[in-house]
């Protein structure tokens, strides 16, 4: 099956059906993949299509009692519904759920004026979604941030942006349990550690 790019600091989305299963691959080893699922209106998409219910990490984690999915976990949208499971993962289990999108104002904060008008997930979301003519949320929901690494530190309230812990083709593989649009984002950031400063490429492939 062939694989789709999920161009460096751009942002892309598919529909996946219920029953389908997505694999997305850290190609370097080195790229955080946002990534966001939404139930529509009416499947397969079209412009006519709106957003009905999106993945919340705020409710998985409250379902999981754990701040990271592992194998076997659900990913739940904000009625407490399973959107996802993940059903696969080779990397060491290192992925984000605390951390919201970047944007334009995260770039600004930590560049000043030279931030301005950098290319960001909260962006890329909307960019993703337009090309299958649905429009994104008012308020970019915040995102399971696959190979992210954020360690919460041993006085458990202390974090830190750090490089992943993934290796050049390691992947996680989703299975949708309802029809669902999933969105990537290969993270724009090139100021901290979080994509080792070089953003690159990843892919992903419907099994």
């Amino acid at each position: 099956m062939s694989l789709t790019t999920i161009p460096a600091r751009h942002g892309i989305a598919t529909p996946l059906p219920k029953g389908s299963t997505i694999k997305v691959i850290n190609t370097r080893g080195t790229q955080v993949v946002d990534t966001w699922a939404f139930t529509l209106s009416s499947f397969p998409p079209s412009p006519a299509s709106t957003i009905e219910t999106q993945m919340s990490n705020q409710h998985t984690r409250a379902c999981l009692n754990s701040t990271i999915p592992k194998v076997g976990d659900g990913l739940f949208n904000n009625k407490r519904e399973r959107l996802l499971t993940l059903v696969e993962d080779t990397t060491a289990g290192i992925h984000d759920t605390l951390i919201a999108a970047c944007d334009e104002e995260r770039y600004l904060e930590l560049a000043g004026e030279k931030g301005r008008g950098h290319r960001n997930c909260a962006d890329n979301l909307v960019e993703g979604l337009a090309v299958l003519g649905i429009k994104a949320p008012q308020f970019t929901p915040s995102p399971l941030n696959l190979f992210m690494n954020i360690p919460v530190h041993d006085d458990h309230t202390t974090l830190s942006f750090e490089a992943p812990t993934s290796k050049e083709g390691q992947y996680v593989c989703l299975k949708a349990e309802v029809d669902l649009v999933i969105a990537f984002s290969a993270c724009p950031q090139d100021i901290l550690k979080i994509n080792c400063g070089e953003p690159v490429d990843a892919h992903f492939q419907i099994l």
